[in-house]
């Protein structure tokens, strides 16, 4: 508002000026006294003509000065041109203004740039093509890699051994009929060997039921047999009697063995057997010891072992490929 009434002022002052000069030059009309007029006034006692030079003069001297107050505003009005806002430059600019302001609106609204997305539909095509045949080609490496280390591995296992494994040797124990046995006694046969104690609770009977099962397939499987073996790591409670007691509720053929501690000591060592008493409450105690099968040649040479994954399919299998590697 105080703004709006200093530009009305300074537009209406050089109008008011303009009146001033109008006034003021009437006093320089032809009909102004000369000075010899005025002096002959003053002789003879009048004074009118000196207070009408006297006005006149003031009034050139006050149009001097208004003429100055005029040039300075006109010259402050020109410079302050410049720096006013014209109304059509106003009106573009606020125009401006209004277009930034509806394109912040629009892209605040939409959350979208109003000049084009960046991303064409040619260049998505070209990277979900790009992504596509990389998933593919390492899918693809993958399954290679894969095959490959299953070839390999079974390249490893068909392949022939590098030696033969320091795990046999000679023992002389008492069979469950109470005679005397060694390891001569059971060559000329195929011979699976299981170390155990008839007070195992349920991983020695697991593992003969298992055996006594694979020895009937494999006499269908390849016509050989194989004589089962059980070899007592608790001399101390099994006896001849109660190690023959327990092989028979397994199956015929199986022979059992015990001797003296320092004979099953021996033996165990042969064999890489490890077993040892756990929870000994006097006389009521457990073993534990390794769960291995042993397959032994017709020389009573060490083929190959067998742990507890091995279910009875499998151990038949594994022992007709051995039988039949060996034929040949």
């Amino acid at each position: 508002m105080a703004s709006a009434l200093c530009k009305s002022a300074s537009r209406l002052r050089p109008l008011h000026l303009f009146r001033r000069i109008r006034v003021s030059s009437d006093l320089l009309s032809p009909s102004s006294p000369s000075p010899a007029c005025i002096s002959d006034g003053i002789r003879h006692g009048d004074f009118s003509l000196l207070r009408s030079f006297f006005s006149r003069n003031c009034g050139i001297e006050r149009l001097k000065m208004d003429q100055r107050c005029l040039l300075s505003t006109s010259a402050s009005d020109t410079t302050s041109k410049p720096n006013s806002s014209n109304p059509e430059t106003k009106s573009e600019g606020s125009e401006s203004s209004d277009g930034g302001s509806d394109q912040k609106n629009d892209r605040g609204s939409s959350g979208k740039d109003v000049r084009g997305a960046p991303v064409s539909w040619m260049s998505f095509f070209l990277l979900f093509a790009t992504g596509a045949g990389l998933v593919y080609y390492y899918d693809n490496e993958k399954k290679r890699h894969i095959e490959d280390i299953n070839k390999n591995s079974i390249a490893v296992k068909e392949g022939p051994s590098a030696g033969k494994a320091a795990i046999g040797g000679p023992f002389n124990l008492i069979r469950d009929d109470g005679k005397r046995i060694t390891e001569k006694d059971l060559k000329g046969k195929w011979t699976i060997l299981y170390f155990g104690f008839t007070h195992c609770p349920d991983i020695c009977p697991d593992e003969l039921i298992k055996l006594a099962a694979a020895i009937d397939k494999i006499k269908e499987k390849s016509g050989v047999d194989v004589v089962p073996v059980f070899i007592s790591v608790d001399p101390e409670r099994d006896t001849v009697q109660l190690v023959h007691e327990y092989v028979k509720e397994f199956h015929p053929k199986l022979i059992g063995l015990t001797g003296t501690p320092e004979e099953i000591k021996s033996v165990a060592r042969s064999y890489r057997v490890y077993y040892m008493k756990t929870e000994e409450e006097d006389s009521d105690y457990l073993v534990d010891h390794s769960i291995v099968m042993y397959l032994m040649s017709p020389e009573m040479n060490f083929v190959k072992f067998y742990g507890k994954n091995h279910d009875v399919d499998s151990l038949t299998d594994g022992v007709v490929k051995e039988i039949r590697q060996y034929k040949k």
